[in-house]
């Protein structure tokens, strides 16, 4: 019984040193970045492809996009969704609008939105946009870092008012934010 007991007490405290250790590693790997990428690639039948960089400026974030393959002349609603995860050919699997702290869906400069709602991209008449602004809720780091969660594309104009998600139509283009290499 003694055996028993001594090796339990030997378990739950080699338990506790493991959860400390697992502990630790989230935390370092948790670290503090300036700049995230995300890589844009068009979902199935598609062609929305680019880049779209995130920057720590002052109390907010520079959003920097450069995305082709839009239908010339449109507006493209533009998110940081819930989930980095572009495996489905629709791009379903990245789940809605990043919203951790339960607000309604609304405009990039609104002070109540979902913390992915950054508006639309302005495609140009040859299919490319070209975005840049400072947002003042994203960020990148902490409790609500939006590191390793997707960005999409949208086909439609996000209205920036229908509620839950703007009515911007199917995802034509996917890419999951990461932590940026600031040398490249």
């Amino acid at each position: 019984m003694r055996l028993i007991v001594s090796s339990l007490l030997i378990m739950i405290l080699l338990g506790a040193c493991v959860q400390e250790e697992v502990t630790e590693t989230i935390i370092y790997h948790g670290t503090e970045t300036d700049f995230a990428v995300a890589v844009i690639h068009p979902t199935e039948g598609n062609e929305a492809r680019g880049v779209v960089t995130f920057t720590k400026v002052g109390d907010g974030v520079r959003v920097q996009a450069s995305i082709s393959g839009l239908q010339p002349g449109q507006l493209h609603g533009f998110h940081v969704h819930q989930y980095g995860d572009c495996r489905d050919a629709g791009a379903l699997s990245a789940g809605g609008h990043y919203n951790p702290t339960d607000m309604p869906h609304g405009g990039p400069v609104d002070t109540d939105r979902h913390m992915g709602d950054l508006g639309n991209l302005p495609a140009g008449d040859d299919g490319v946009a070209n975005l840049e602004y400072t947002d003042l809720k994203l960020v990148l780091s902490g409790e609500h870092s939006i590191i390793g969660y997707g960005v999409i594309v949208h086909r439609d104009r996000d209205d920036l008012v229908s509620q839950p998600v703007g009515d911007a139509g199917p995802r034509i283009g996917c890419g999951v934010i990461g932590v940026g290499n600031p040398d490249h």
